[in-house]
């Protein structure tokens, strides 16, 4: 059986904190690949600002040096708000001799109680959770955590350094600086 990751995200724009925790998920847990899975629109907040086609683009750029890295368009194809047991029902089906695991950041494990059929989607993945600056991993579901090094990084924050004007230089992979850069993304 193949042991997958799944990260799943807006990424507008992707950083540096996406790939580390990947990475370190991707270590720790001795899995064959982490499947980054960008949202079209996500049921939990704002509509991203940058396109779908952009941050498939951008994301693309990020993962393209890290051979364990997959770009899964599941979500971004569906053209809709996507929910996760939606996306795993189908990645089930599709993929029936892969146990996967569901990657996500400290906020969203204070947030399980409220995603769509949660009871469902814990028979179906394994949660990792990973600590995140200003939040616990205190939950009553059940969840591996995983320790990774604490980036106090948020596409939210960059996006400000960019529409002030300031570098983002380090925070996101060079690729992804200069398609912000060219294509104008976040000004």
């Amino acid at each position: 059986m193949k042991h997958v990751g799944i990260l799943g995200g807006t990424f507008d724009p992707p950083h540096i904190g996406h790939l580390i925790v990947a990475e370190e998920v991707r270590i720790a847990m001795d899995l064959a690949e982490i499947w980054f899975i960008p949202t079209y629109k996500p049921p939990h907040k704002q509509q991203a600002l940058s396109g779908i086609q952009d941050r498939v683009i951008m994301l693309e750029k990020a993962i393209a040096d890290n051979r364990y890295f997959k770009l899964n368009r599941v979500e971004a194809n569906r053209r809709e708000k996507s929910y996760t047991i939606d996306t795993m029902v189908h990645l089930k089906a599709m993929y029936p001799n892969t146990k996967f695991y569901f990657i996500i950041g400290a906020d969203m494990v204070d947030y399980l109680p409220n995603w769509y059929k949660i009871n469902e989607l814990m028979e179906m993945v394994t949660f990792v959770g990973v600590k995140r600056p200003g939040y616990t991993l205190k939950t009553t579901f059940p969840i591996v955590e995983v320790d990774v090094p604490e980036i106090d990084v948020s596409s939210t924050m960059l996006r400000r350094r960019l529409e002030n004007g300031w570098s983002i230089k380090y925070w996101v992979p060079e690729k992804v600086e200069k398609y912000i850069k060219e294509k104008r993304l976040y000004e």
